[in-house]
């Protein structure tokens, strides 16, 4: 399902086909999306925001406050949005969109949204032709605003013409369409490594790093979202679940190894991001080591490199793609792995850059591709840094 795990904000507004957005709201959810409902004033004349909240499983919000005295942040739900739909969108509404008059929630919500925003009008025939109203429309296609055409049929005036909101099933069927359109790794199976793995000493204690996970997992929503089928393989970290997103938890490097190398022979790209431990202890204790004035010697032994196992077999139309985390000689450490490794991309990041590296929210990448070409990027998001690295995958492929 395309629409799996996609945060779809629905705007209601005040129309008689107000009614519609009941169904639109159950279509939605059954499609996997996560769905929140803005409502106008008006619209709660035609539909109650319980009947909304109960099918969208979310609290409608109406107003900038709530009854509490919170206030509904309107940027954060702007961000928040994968998908920003507003059906019905009455002649008003349209009218507000259009020169930014921001009057109520919704609107201030919808100038603040930096996804994809769809609008299906809804509004009697006359009101739908007039000159003004195919202004506004014409505005807002040219924001790049996303028209879903009214359907012809009878109108609540008892009239027959253009201006009845689409169906919900046609909407749903239209976003799907669009969005297909729009993915550039529809149908692509991607292998992601994320996270630390623990490599066991005794049974309680283990040899382990600090990766959080949080790049792998942005790479796996990222990667979702663009239309890819995802299996993520995480070591132990503290996050959960994506929707949509195969995940198979895994502990030391051996068997991260084995779930990684099993799931590569049906992949078209694989990215390890993971930070895989490098050694393991070569005897472990089936109890407890006690504690003594005498110290404590452990015998290691290299765990299996994953990245070179895989570039060993990796078919020419498979996509593998590294990470390179350093300390010091960046560069000429990423490059050698890329080379030794046969590698078609790795990502480079420094411990030595603020706000990069483990645990951060933040990351800084130099993405180093085999023919040696360098793109640097600044300090953004791990959401953000994945994009960046989804999109130089894509240029991969359109250029094989």
């Amino acid at each position: 399902m395309v629409l799996k795990g996609r945060n779809i904000l629905l705007g209601v507004t005040g129309s008689i086909a107000a009614y519609k957005s009941a169904f639109l709201v159950r279509e939605l959810v059954k499609e996997g999306a996560n769905v929140r409902v803005i409502m106008s004033s008006a619209a709660k004349e035609f539909i109650t925001p319980l009947t909304l909240s109960t099918l969208s499983k979310n609290p409608v919000i109406t107003e900038f406050f709530g009854d509490q005295g919170t206030w509904n942040n309107h940027v954060e739900l702007g961000a928040w949005a994968d998908i920003m739909l507003i059906a019905p969108a009455s002649a008003n509404t349209l009218a507000c969109m259009a020169n930014g008059v921001c009057n109520n929630m919704l609107i201030a919500t919808y100038l603040s949204a930096k996804c994809t925003v769809y609008f299906a009008p809804a509004m009697d025939l006359d009101m739908y032709a007039h000159e003004s109203t195919k202004e506004n429309i014409k505005k807002l296609t040219a924001f790049g605003n996303i028209i879903i055409h009214p359907g012809t049929g009878e109108l609540a005036s008892g009239l027959v013409g253009e201006g009845r909101m689409e169906e919900p099933t046609e909407i749903v069927r239209f976003i799907h369409k669009r969005l297909q359109q729009d993915l550039p790794l529809l149908n692509k199976k991607i292998l992601i490594t994320a996270g630390p793995t623990y490599e066991a000493i005794d049974p309680v204690r283990f040899i382990g790093n600090h990766s959080s996970g949080k790049m792998g997992f942005a790479l796996a929503l990222e990667a979702q979202k663009q239309g890819a089928e995802v299996t993520l393989v995480s070591g132990p970290v503290a996050l959960g679940n994506i929707a949509g997103v195969k995940r198979i938890d895994v502990v030391s490097a051996q068997e991260m190894f084995e779930k990684s190398t099993a799931q590569f022979i049906d992949a078209d790209i694989a990215i390890l991001s993971a930070a895989v431990a490098d050694y393991r202890p070569k005897f472990i204790s089936d109890k407890k080591i006690k504690k003594t004035e005498l110290g404590l010697e452990l015998e290691l032994e290299p765990t299996k490199d994953i990245l070179a196992e895989l570039g060993k077999v990796k078919k020419s139309n498979q996509i593998l793609v590294g990470f390179a985390l350093e300390t010091n000689n960046e560069r000429e450490n990423a490059m050698k792995k890329l080379v030794n490794k046969k590698l078609d991309m790795v990502v480079l990041n420094s411990l030595n850059d603020n706000g990069a590296g483990f645990k951060q929210d933040t990351n800084k990448v130099t993405i180093i591709h085999k023919d040696n070409n360098f793109k640097e990027f600044g300090l953004k998001s791990k959401q953000e840094v994945a994009r960046d690295i989804l999109h130089e995958i894509v240029s991969i492929i359109k250029n094989a």
